[in-house]
């Protein structure tokens, strides 16, 4: 079995996870959509309290069950392996819009590196959408087919420093603009008016959800590659301030930039892909400023969907005698088949689905119903069926131990399935459809009914061709277990 070669590699793979486009457009447009610094609180609250202790949970349980998230489902009861490909086949719906994202962050990036002005008005109504989005896709198959340690820690180990830099050239330059000043009290000074209302806690723990990977069994898979010596406490620290920082510090200059061009900061999408590139084609050296910033959202982008997709490679690979390069080849061109409608309703073809633009539906149903869904059936699945006292063992707690680490595990088995169903009740009791759920900060919303009936109605639609695909392949190269 395959194994990071080293803690740092899992750190900056588990980074790479973590740090995405969530990071850096979503962050700050969901911070402006809520209030600005009043949304901090809830948001260290929600990561700090329940993602964290979900992080340690997943990959404690990876370590333990030495295998991927489906598998490691299977392993604890075999009836609950339907769940692991229902929870594979919503972060694979997920993926597969989010590369048609991470396409136009590679649009951008070449057309602004070369000198080109680009809108995105202009750009979605032509097809090059389809053609960034089929060469992310590329791309992401590349490095799953390499391997954990030459593929996602290789690739991990070069971009997020290469990332990084990128970030703290770019926040450097906003230090000298004029808006930097009300940027940062925009960001930091709370209004603690706004501080009882639901959606801002929702959105909160959203965004620290889908900010950190965790609830998608990303980093169970993650954690079956670490070895018995790493700290899995303080890894997640380290992932989770990380994280943050990296947000902070796309936020400073994000806002910085609007506040100096006079930009909404609730612009949503718009933010990153209309607004922004206005306002560096008025700066000087304004090309090369645009080129870094999306350079920087694509690498975030790659990053976090390389880890999306190994998810489905290990579970095909551990389930079937597929090796890993066909198992990565077949899944590449499942998820740009999936992809595809996502990428055409951004283009010339304006593809829509019951009135809705294919890539804002998914997003609206799959993508923003189900984190909550897959972080609650996960928390409680290990928890139900792993036997107390497993995961003192796998953090090295003493009999008795009073600490931090003692409070992760009543954290995951009673607070984290607690905050979760909570989130789920609010959304479809409550018609709360907060920005921190949605990929796509600024979609309209579908209303509670319909986007519960259509999640449903697409995820038993997506798990049944999940199961077909499964089904075939076990037929076709059966793995040593089922011959």
């Amino acid at each position: 079995m395959e194994t990071w070669s080293s803690r740092t590699g899992f750190i900056f793979a588990a980074i790479g996870s973590a740090v995405g486009i969530g990071n850096i457009w979503r962050f700050s447009s969901v911070v402006g959509q809520n209030g600005g610094g009043a949304y901090l609180l809830p948001f260290f609250f929600a990561v700090f309290v329940l993602a964290v202790p979900l992080m340690v949970l997943e990959l404690a349980a990876g370590r333990r069950l030495r295998t991927n998230l489906v598998s490691a489902l299977r392993t604890l009861s075999p009836r609950m392996e339907v769940i692991g490909w229902l929870i594979a086949t919503v972060v694979f719906t997920v993926l597969s819009y989010y590369l048609v994202i991470t396409g136009w962050t590679l649009a951008f990036f070449a057309s602004t590196a070369t000198g080109n002005d680009l809108r995105f008005d202009e750009f979605s109504n032509g097809y090059w959408p389809v053609v960034a989005f089929a060469v992310s896709v590329l791309l992401v198959g590349v490095v799953m087919s390499l391997g954990v340690r030459q593929g996602i820690e290789r690739i991990s180990t070069l971009l997020m420093p290469a990332a990084l830099v990128i970030l703290l050239v770019l926040f450097a330059y906003a230090t000298t603009l004029s808006g930097f000043g009300e940027g940062l009290r925009f960001l930091f000074e709370p209004d603690f008016s706004v501080l009882g209302r639901a959606e801002l806690w929702s959105a909160a723990l959203g965004q620290a959800f889908f900010s950190l990977s965790v609830g998608f069994g990303i980093m169970l898979t993650y954690g079956s590659y670490v070895d018995r010596q790493t700290d899995l406490v303080k890894s997640s620290a380290i992932i989770a301030v990380a994280d943050i920082a990296v947000a902070l510090l796309a936020g400073m200059t994000v806002f910085a930039v609007v506040f100096t061009y006079g930009l909404e900061p609730a612009a949503g999408a718009e933010l990153a892909f209309s607004s922004l590139p206005q306002a560096f084609a008025q700066m000087p050296g304004g090309t090369v400023l645009a080129s870094a910033f999306f350079l920087l959202l694509f690498f975030a982008a790659l990053t976090s969907a390389v880890s999306m997709l190994e998810l489905s490679v290990a579970a095909l690979t551990e389930r079937t005698r597929l090796v890993r390069r066909q198992s990565a080849a077949l899944l590449t061109g499942a998820v740009f088949l999936l992809g595809l409608p996502s990428a055409l309703s951004y283009s010339g073809m304006n593809l829509q689905l019951f009135g809705w633009r294919v890539l804002d539906l998914l997003d609206e149903t799959v993508g923003s119903m189900g984190l909550p869904i897959t972080a609650l059936l996960i928390a409680i699945i290990v928890m139900r069926y792993l036997p107390r006292g497993w995961m003192a063992e796998e953090l090295g707690l003493r009999p008795g131990e009073r600490s931090v680490r003692a409070l992760i595990e009543p954290m995951a088995r009673w607070v984290i399935p607690l905050a979760l169903v909570m989130v789920t009740v609010s959304r479809i009791g409550l018609g709360i459809d907060p920005a921190g759920w949605h990929q796509m900060p600024g979609v309209a919303y579908l209303g509670a009914g319909r986007q519960a009936a259509v999640t449903l109605l697409l995820v038993a639609l997506l798990l049944a061709a999940t199961l077909a695909v499964v089904w075939a392949a076990r037929r076709q190269w059966p793995a040593e277990g089922d011959r």
